[in-house]
C-alpha cells in the first residue's frame, strides 16, 4: 500500500489535532477518534476512496491481527479488562465490595482519608500503570463513593499516581523498557561511566514532572485543592449528583442473605497482584532462558510479557474470586449473570481503546512523531535543549497518545543531541524526555493510560481529561522552570531546589484560589 509521506509536513498533525479538538468540544470520544481515523486515511491515500477503505480495513484488522497471528498485546489488554470487569461484578454481588467499604468506614474517617487510601495504593502498586489504574480503582471506588468523592477526583488520583510511579521505579514494566532504551543509547555513544540501571536511577531526581505530579496528588487531597472543572464535580458529588459517574451497565445488587467479609475483597485482589507480579518475573525469566542469558530481577522485568502476565494474573484472581464467593453459597445462575454484566461493563472502555489503537496506527503512518522530532534540531543554544525536549516530548505524547512511543522516538534523539553538543547534558536531556512524555500522556484524551484511569474510576472520560488538565499544566510549568535551570547551570540539585520552591508557591496559590472560591459561593 503506497502511502503519502508527511514526515516533513505540518499536515502530519491534522488527524491527531482534529480528533483531540473534537473530543474536547463534543465530548463524544468515539465519534472524534473515528473522524481522525478517516481524515488520516483520506490524506494518506491521496483522496482515493478505494485506497481509503482498504487502508481503514487494514488498520482496524491490525488491532486484532499482527504478522499473520493474533495481536497478543492488544488482545491481552482487552482480555484483562474483561477479566477485571467480571471480578468486579462478582465481588459486588457477593457483598464483598460493600463489606470492604463498611470495614474501611471504620478505618477511614473522612473524605480526605478515602482519597489518601486511593493515593497510597496507587503509590504501592507501581508494577504497571494499566494494572495500577484498574486494580486501585476497583478497591478504592466503593470507599470514595461512600464519602461522596467525585469519580473525576478518583480518576485524577489514579492517573497521577500510576504513570508517575511507574516511570520512577526501576522494577516496573516502564522501568524495564526505559532501561532497555538507555542501554542502546549509552552503548551507541560509547558511554561506560554508568550502567543503564545507574543512568536510570540518576535520572529520577531530574524527572521533575513525575516527582511533582505525585506530590501534587497529596497536596490536592490534604488541602482539598479543587480548581477548574474539578470544583463543579466535587460539589455535585457532595450534593449526591455526581455527573462524572459512568456505568456502562449497572451491576447487579448484592444477593440477599449473603454474609460477606472485607477479606472477601482483599484476598482476591492481593492474590491478583501477587500472581501478576509472579507471572511478570516468570515470563521475563523464560525470555532470558530462551536467549541463554543469566537471570536477574531487572533483566526479567526488562524482558517480561506484560500483557500475558496481566491475563494470567487475572485468571488466578478470577479463580480466587470464584472460590471466595462459592464458599459464601452463591449459586451458578447468579455467578453467570454477574459475570456477563461485568464483562459488558467494560464494553465502553474497550471500544475507546480499539479506536485509540487504530488512530495510533494512522498517526504512525502520518509520521507525526517524525515531523515533531525534526523540530528538536536547529541553531539553538544548547542550554535550552532540556526544556525544549520536555515541551516537544509533551506535545508528541499528547498528539500521539503514547508515552512509550514518544520514549522510543525521542530518547535516541535526545542522546544524539547531547553527544553532539554537551555530553554532560545527556542525563538531563533524557530525563526531560521521560518527564515530557508522561506530561503529554496525562493530558491526551486518546492516551490508553488516560482511558484506563477513567475506566478504573468508572468516570466519564472527557470529564477526567478536563478535570486533570489544570493540575497537569501547572506541574508542567514548574517542571519547565527546572529544566531551564538545569540547562543553564548543569546543576540538578539547584534545579530540584528551585522547582521545589515553585511547587510550594503553586500549592499556596491554589489554596488562595480555593479559599476565594469558597468565600464567593458561601451563603450570605
Amino acid at each position: 500500500m503506497n502511502l503519502i509521506d508527511f514526515s516533513s509536513s505540518f499536515v502530519s498533525l491534522l488527524p491527531a489535532v482534529i480528533a483531540l479538538t473534537l473530543a474536547i468540544l463534543t465530548r463524544r470520544v468515539l465519534l472524534s477518534l473515528g473522524v481522525g481515523i478517516l481524515l488520516g486515511a483520506v490524506l494518506l491515500n491521496d483522496m482515493s476512496i478505494t485506497g481509503t477503505l482498504a487502508y481503514v480495513g487494514a488498520s482496524v484488522s491490525g488491532v486484532f491481527i499482527e504478522d499473520g497471528g493474533i495481536n497478543s498485546w492488544n488482545m491481552s489488554i482487552v482480555a484483562f479488562l474483561i477479566l477485571l470487569g467480571v471480578i468486579t461484578a462478582l465481588l459486588s454481588v457477593s457483598g464483598a465490595t460493600l463489606a470492604f467499604a463498611n470495614w474501611a468506614m471504620g478505618k477511614v474517617k473522612n473524605r480526605r482519608g478515602s482519597q489518601l487510601l486511593a493515593a497510597f495504593l496507587g503509590v504501592f502498586i507501581f508494577i504497571d500503570d494499566y494494572f495500577n489504574s484498574l486494580a486501585v480503582g476497583t478497591v478504592s471506588r466503593p470507599v470514595t463513593d461512600r464519602y461522596k468523592v467525585s469519580r473525576a477526583k478518583l480518576a485524577y488520583i489514579l492517573d497521577s499516581t500510576a504513570a508517575p510511579m511507574c516511570v520512577l521505579m526501576p522494577i516496573s514494566s516502564w522501568g524495564a523498557y526505559i532501561m532497555a532504551l538507555m542501554a542502546g543509547i549509552l552503548a551507541s555513544h560509547g558511554i561506560s561511566e554508568y550502567t543503564p540501571l545507574a543512568a536510570y536511577v540518576a535520572s529520577i531526581p531530574m524527572n521533575f514532572y513525575a516527582l511533582f505530579a505525585l506530590l501534587m496528588v497529596f497536596a490536592v487531597i490534604y488541602f482539598d485543592l479543587n480548581v477548574g472543572a474539578m470544583t463543579r464535580h466535587e460539589q455535585q458529588a457532595n450534593d449526591g449528583d455526581d455527573q462524572s459517574k459512568q456505568e456502562s451497565h449497572e451491576l447487579p445488587m448484592v444477593i440477599e442473605g449473603v454474609q460477606a467479609k472485607a477479606r472477601d475483597l482483599i484476598t482476591p485482589i492481593v492474590v491478583l497482584i501477587i500472581a501478576t507480579i509472579s507471572f511478570m518475573v516468570y515470563t521475563g525469566g523464560q525470555a532470558l532462558s530462551a536467549d541463554n542469558k543469566a537471570f536477574n530481577i531487572f533483566a526479567a522485568f526488562e524482558n517480561t510479557d506484560v500483557g500475558m502476565s496481566l491475563v494470567y494474573g487475572g485468571l488466578v484472581g478470577l479463580a480466587m474470586t470464584l472460590f471466595t464467593i462459592i464458599k459464601r453459597g452463591i449459586g451458578f445462575a447468579d455467578i453467570s449473570k454477574a459475570a456477563i454484566n461485568g464483562a459488558k461493563s467494560m464494553l465502553g472502555a474497550i471500544l475507546i481503546l480499539l479506536f485509540a489503537w487504530t488512530i495510533g496506527t494512522v498517526i504512525g503512518d502520518m509520521k507525526t512523531g517524525s515531523y515533531l522530532s525534526t523540530l528538536a534540531t536547529g541553531n539553538i543554544d544548547i542550554a535550552w535543549f532540556p526544556v525544549l525536549l520536555f515541551l516537544l516530548s509533551g506535545f508528541m505524547a499528547f498528539a500521539t497518545g503514547t508515552s512509550w512511543g514518544t520514549f522510543g522516538i525521542m530518547l535516541p534523539i535526545a542522546g544524539d543531541m547531547a553527544a553532539a553538543s554537551d555530553i554532560a547534558l545527556m542525563l538531563p536531556m533524557l530525563s526531560a524526555v521521560l518527564a515530557g512524555s508522561v506530561f503529554g500522556d496525562h493530558c491526551s484524551p486518546i492516551s490508553d493510560t488516560t482511558i484506563l484511569s477513567s475506566t478504573g474510576a468508572r468516570c466519564n472520560h472527557i470529564d477526567h481529561v478536563a478535570t486533570q488538565l489544570p493540575y497537569s499544566l501547572s506541574i508542567a510549568a514548574i517542571s519547565a522552570i527546572g529544566f531551564i535551570i538545569i540547562g543553564f547551570t548543569g546543576s540538578s540539585s539547584l534545579a530540584l531546589l528551585v522547582t521545589s520552591l515553585f511547587f510550594i508557591g503553586l500549592v499556596g496559590l491554589l489554596r488562595m484560589i480555593c479559599i476565594e472560591q469558597s468565600r464567593s459561593t458561601a451563603p450570605t
